[in-house]
């Protein structure tokens, strides 16, 4: 009995060695000397992971760690997308951040009104992203905030906020009101581009769309300065003033010199612009002009309106800039 006892003991100790031995190097620091991304392309499995990990020097032999993986590891799926593998992780550590770990979410934003020439400049300006794009036409891009993965195609970037605009634009036009003037989805685009650029306050955006609605319901100029400027500069900052000449072109963009929209959108107009346009505010107003607090007073006959013009050169004249 004694000697059946020392035997299971024996046993019993090797059978613990023996799983020390298989569990150790699982755990075991790896090769990473400091952290390090580490991006998991869609359809990867933990064999190919390992395997690429073997050929970068991390672990020194994928098919002992799939082995321990198997029977020590977690049995949910690799997840895509790029993580920060900190210095000396185990293999045991790394399989869990694939299976259970946040994803590292990398982001780019559109502001409101920001026109494609500049999206396009933004998009090329991040290191991280792939590709050469064109740049996006005027007025299809959705401004909003997106995440995006490292080694990403920018054209990859461009179509969700592409598909972003179509979807909202949809679901907005079909919420419009009588008091909506444009008769399409793009003549909405158009005109709310032009509230975007010629007011930067959300609370004022519906009025200035009621007073350009007005405009275009009786067939009078739309007169956005915005709109004279986009086909010099594609909606950059002008960086002077408006010569005479541009303000009498005969282009289809001076709005100054056609009646009507102009034939595309000046900029990407956001969610709040294109709602406007939808539901513009119930007024008689015709015109607005600066009002010196970064708003715009707002006129129905142009005898006030050139009143308010007035009033708008004293305060440039008093801050120095006439």
């Amino acid at each position: 009995m004694k000697k059946l006892a020392l035997l299971g003991a024996v046993l019993a100790l090797l059978a613990v060695i023996g799983a020390g031995w298989f569990v150790a190097p699982y755990s075991a620091a790896t090769n990473l000397e400091e952290d390090t991304p580490y991006v998991v392309k869609q359809g990867a499995t933990l064999t190919s992971i390992a395997r690429d990990l073997e050929e970068q020097g991390v672990i020194d032999n994928a098919d002992a760690m799939l082995l321990r993986a198997k029977f020590l590891g977690g049995d949910a799926p690799i997840q895509a997308g790029e993580f920060m593998l900190p210095a000396g992780a185990s293999f045991a550590t790394i399989v869990d951040m694939l299976q259970n770990g946040d994803v590292i979410r990398r982001f780019v934003t559109v502001p409101e009104g920001l026109p494609s020439i500049l999206v396009w400049e933004r998009l090329m300006a991040e290191d991280l992203l792939t590709g050469e794009i064109e740049v996006p036409e005027e007025g299809s891009i959705l401004p909003d905030t997106y995440d995006f993965e490292r080694g990403e195609s920018r054209a990859a970037v461009v179509a969700r906020m592409q598909g972003a605009m179509d979807t909202y634009l949809a679901q907005a036009w079909e919420k419009r009101t009588d008091k909506a003037v444009v008769k399409s989805p793009e003549e909405a685009l158009i005109l709310a581009s032009i509230v975007e650029k010629e007011t930067a306050g959300a609370d004022e955006r519906p009025m200035v769309a009621g007073a350009l609605s007005n405009r275009i319901r009786i067939g009078m100029m739309l007169g956005a300065d915005a709109t004279t400027i986009y086909p010099i500069t594609k909606g950059k900052p002008l960086g002077r003033r408006i010569r005479v000449s541009e303000l009498r072109s005969k282009n289809p963009y001076n709005t100054r010199a056609v009646a009507g929209l102009p034939p595309g959108p000046i900029t990407n107009p956001g969610r709040e612009a294109i709602a406007a346009v939808l539901d513009p505010a119930e007024t008689k107003a015709l015109y607005y002009v600066a009002d010196g607090t970064g708003g715009h007073a707002f006129a129905e006959t142009l005898a006030e309106h050139n009143r308010n013009v007035a009033k708008w050169r004293q305060i440039r004249r008093e801050r120095g800039e006439m």
